[in-house]
């Protein structure tokens, strides 16, 4: 009678599971569903390839989608080597101390701040105090910054997860801390070092608030010609055409068009990072 009572929980806590996980994937079913269907009208090449005019309702989106991805360049050259060098240091040289203690609380809570005070800081630090204006390269630090804490939260756990016996086998062997971490240590941790990642360029390609305080324009007939340039960018032109024209409120095929596009790209960047993280795995399995 046991025997059976416990097969009927785990049956029902398996079904529980199963309906969760496909709550997740048919919610992301549905939404995409939504905004093919209301961007029907304007997928096209034309779309992806010409500027936006018209107070951006017509046209395509090119001008914006070129700027996100020079943010996402910037930021990916800023937050993640800088993320990862934070968190090797947290795991391996800072020790276990009340100030690691400190340094985890600092993280962790630094991930939850809204991204409107991340807004106020880069409109202060690199748009005022650094002198950079309004500016690609002002909102890509920006977004830098913000991203930090989630590259420094998964490089950290997935460092920390490497048996500490590879790095004893390594020094045994003469190498040094610095050898053993850089051949041994990144390359078995980058798998859960690349999820960071994932996360980290899909949540900075998605923000406005950053970018609408420190450099992206409602419109501009032409890519930014330098990083002190201002920008279009996606989200914010999602945003601009939704909420100040009458065609976006009435529900204009150009904000559905310009959301799956955002939603191509982070899924892109998503895809390629799973494809390298693979491979990783499969290299360096322990």
């Amino acid at each position: 009678m046991n025997a059976i009572s416990r097969n009927a929980k785990e049956k029902l806590y398996f079904n529980i599971f199963r309906a969760c996980g496909a709550l997740v994937v048919l919610t992301l079913v549905v939404i995409m569903a939504y905004m093919l269907m209301g961007s029907l009208p304007v997928l096209s090449l034309d779309f992806l390839t010409e500027p936006p005019r018209g107070a951006n309702t017509l046209g395509g989106i090119v001008t914006p989608l070129v700027g996100t991805i020079c943010l996402m360049g910037i930021v990916f050259a800023f937050a993640i080597p800088i993320g990862v060098l934070s968190a090797v240091y947290l795991s391996e040289y800072q020790g276990k101390g009340w100030g690691a203690r400190f340094w985890h609380i600092v993280v962790s809570n630094l991930a939850g701040v809204p991204s409107i005070v991340y807004g106020l800081l880069g409109l202060a630090l690199f748009v005022t105090f650094a002198g950079l204006g309004r500016s690609l390269i002002a909102s890509g630090l920006t977004l830098a910054i913000l991203s930090l804490p989630i590259v420094i939260s998964a490089a950290r756990e997935a460092i920390q997860a490497i048996p500490s016996s590879l790095r004893e086998a390594s020094m045994a062997l003469g190498a040094t801390k610095w050898q053993t971490i850089w051949h041994h240590v990144l390359p078995y941790a980058l798998p859960g070092i690349l999820t960071g990642i994932i996360l980290a360029l899909s949540r900075a390609a998605g923000e406005t608030a950053p970018i609408l305080l420190t450099g992206a324009a409602f419109y501009m007939s032409s890519m930014p010609d330098s990083i002190f340039s201002q920008f279009m960018a996606l989200p914010y032109h999602i945003y601009a055409v939704a909420t100040q024209t009458m065609a976006g409120m009435n529900g204009s095929p150009v904000v559905y068009g310009a959301a799956i596009a955002l939603l191509m790209l982070v899924i892109g960047m998503n895809l390629v990072a799973i494809i390298v993280r693979k491979r990783f795995r499969e290299k360096y399995r322990w």
